[in-house]
């Protein structure tokens, strides 16, 4: 009898041994396919974010592209509506027949012309000034920007002011005009658009990070709005900001101070990537 009960032991044990084996290797199954199909589950989200990536990287070389084709038409028009009637005006006086005029009026003529390339002279010192404004270029950053909030103050409907704190040395002519662009197109939207009553930048430089706050008392975005319309087809003037953040290697950030009451925009800029001058 006992025999017979040890086989049925080995063929019992031998069965639970089968039947745990077969679970393993299902359970080993199960894990092989999780992880291939989360491995994919990876792999199309880094795909959609590449594609979401690349797609940001297309609008922002569209506004950039945008934006720089606007500035020529816009001194193509300057050039051609304003500059070029006074030339012609001016010729006009000058022309081949003046010196068969009696000396008065030669005098006069020439006296008409040399107004018009006055005036000529002067259209296109400040067609080239609105590309480098001459504070900028002369003083530096920091007069500048004084400069333009000297003027939105004498509005008298928008109290405007600036602090800078470590601005110890110049910075590269193209970074300045680029943080200036910056600053200039995110005070232009407040006027268009918040309603503010005051904006105040400050200017911050440690070891690391040059930092630049805005501040104002209108009605503002945060970052989430910020990053949904530079996906947006609108938005044509931020999209300009990030294409220059992104020249500048640097972040911007739009957010409510602590108290709920000022929006805040930072731009923060390594200062690996300044390469001061002095």
């Amino acid at each position: 009898m006992k025999a017979p009960m040890i086989l049925l032991q080995t063929e019992g044990f031998s069965g639970f041994l089968l039947f745990g084996t077969m679970g393993m290797l299902a359970l080993a199954i199960g894990m092989i396919i999780f992880i291939i199909f989360h491995q994919r589950k990876v792999i199309r989200y880094q795909m959609q974010l590449q594609e979401m990536e690349e797609e940001q990287q297309k609008l922002l070389l569209n506004a950039s592209i945008r934006w720089q084709e606007e500035e020529r038409q816009r001194i193509a028009a300057d050039l051609h509506d304003d500059a070029g009637p006074l030339l012609a005006t001016a010729r006009l006086y000058l022309n081949e027949n003046l010196v068969n005029q009696d000396l008065n009026t030669q005098l006069q003529s020439i006296y008409n012309a040399k107004q018009i390339i006055d005036d000529t002279i002067q259209l296109i010192r400040n067609i080239s000034h609105s590309l480098m404004p001459p504070t900028l270029k002369n003083f530096g950053l920091e007069s500048a920007v004084n400069d333009l909030f000297q003027k939105i103050s004498g509005s008298g409907v928008v109290n405007a002011s600036c602090r800078f704190h470590d601005y110890r040395e110049r910075l590269r002519p193209e970074q300045e005009l680029l943080i200036f662009r910056v600053i200039q197109e995110l005070v232009n939207n407040i006027l268009k658009h918040s309603s503010a009553s005051f904006i105040h930048v400050t200017q911050n430089y440690d070891d690391e990070r040059f930092f630049i706050r805005l501040h104002h008392d209108g009605k503002g975005i945060t970052q989430s709005d910020f990053e949904k319309l530079n996906k947006s087809a609108a938005g044509l003037g931020l999209k300009n900001i990030q294409s220059r953040i992104k020249v500048l290697r640097a972040k911007i950030e739009f957010e409510k101070d602590a108290s709920q009451t000022y929006f805040k925009v930072t731009l923060d800029i390594p200062v690996s990537n300044m390469e001061l001058t002095t």
